[in-house]
C-alpha cells in the first residue's frame, strides 16, 4: 500500500467493503468526439477531470439542492464514473438532458447527476463506451509551476476513456482532501489543472508521498488495486 491509505470503506478500494452494500449509482459523462475534429487525448482528460469537479462544487449538488440526494447516494456506494462519447445529433440530444458541459481547449464534456447502474436516461445508455482512443498530435508541454498535477501511472495502459474517468476519481480524492479555503480557491480560479503521465523514475516516489492515489476497483480494462492516478494539488504536499 502506499503511504496513503485507504480508508476501510474507500470507493476505490478492490477488496468488498460495506460501500458494496449501499445501492450502487454511476457518474455519467459523456464526451463529444466529432469524426472530423475530435479532441487532443490530454485536452480530454483535462476536460474530464473538471467536469467532475465542477459537479461536486455546483450548488445544485450540495445541501437541499436538486441534484445532492443523488450525490449523496453515489458517494455513500463505490464511486463509479462512465465516459461514453458523442456526435452530431447525439450530442444534442445529449446536451438537452439535465447536466453541466464543460470545455477545455478544444474538448467538451458533459457532466450529469448520478444515475443508478441500470436507470440511465435512454439517450445516454444508446451512447457507445467505445471509441474514445484519443491520441495527442504532440507531447503536452510541462505543467506551470503551482499547477495542480494528475499523474497518470507509467505501468497501466489505459483507453482515452477509461484514463478520463481515472483522472475524474483523482480530480475528486484530491477535492475530498482538501479544506474549504483551498476548494474555494481551486473553484474560484475555474479549477486550473494538467494531467500527465509521471516519469516511470518517479512513479513509486509519488505513489509514496502521501498524496491521495487511485487504486482502481478492476470493473472494467484493468487488474483490481491497480494505482492509476496520485493527485498532486500543491495544498495536499506534505498534509
Amino acid at each position: 500500500m502506499s503511504a496513503y491509505e485507504p480508508q476501510v470503506d474507500s470507493p476505490f478500494r478492490a477488496e468488498p467493503s460495506v460501500r458494496d452494500e449501499a445501492p450502487q449509482f454511476v457518474l455519467p459523462l459523456v464526451a463529444r468526439i466529432e469524426k472530423a475534429a475530435p479532441p487532443a487525448r490530454t485536452d480530454a482528460l483535462e476536460t474530464a477531470a473538471r467536469a467532475v469537479l465542477t459537479i461536486l462544487s455546483d450548488e445544485r449538488s450540495l445541501g437541499d439542492g436538486a441534484w445532492a440526494t443523488a450525490m449523496r447516494d453515489w458517494q455513500d456506494a463505490r464511486i463509479r464514473k462512465v465516459v461514453r462519447r458523442a456526435r452530431g445529433a447525439e450530442w444534442r440530444r445529449a446536451e438537452a438532458l439535465d447536466g453541466i458541459t464543460v470545455a477545455g481547449r478544444a474538448a467538451e464534456v458533459r457532466v450529469y447527476p448520478p444515475v443508478p447502474l441500470d436507470g440511465w436516461p435512454k439517450d445516454l445508455a444508446r451512447l457507445q463506451v467505445s471509441g474514445t482512443d484519443l491520441e495527442d498530435p504532440e507531447p503536452p508541454a510541462a505543467p506551470e509551476p503551482g499547477t495542480p498535477v494528475l499523474w497518470l501511472s507509467p505501468e497501466v495502459t489505459m483507453s482515452a476513456g477509461k484514463a478520463m474517468a481515472q483522472a475524474g476519481h483523482g480530480a475528486q480524492l484530491a477535492w475530498w482532501d482538501l479544506t474549504a479555503a483551498d476548494r474555494a480557491a481551486w473553484r474560484d480560479a475555474g479549477f486550473p489543472l494538467a494531467v500527465r503521465t509521471a516519469p516511470a523514475s518517479r512513479w513509486r516516489a509519488l505513489t509514496l508521498s502521501g498524496l491521495p492515489v487511485v487504486r482502481d476497483a478492476g470493473y472494467t480494462e484493468i487488474a483490481p488495486g491497480s494505482c492509476t492516478v496520485v493527485a498532486d494539488h500543491p495544498a495536499l504536499r506534505g498534509a
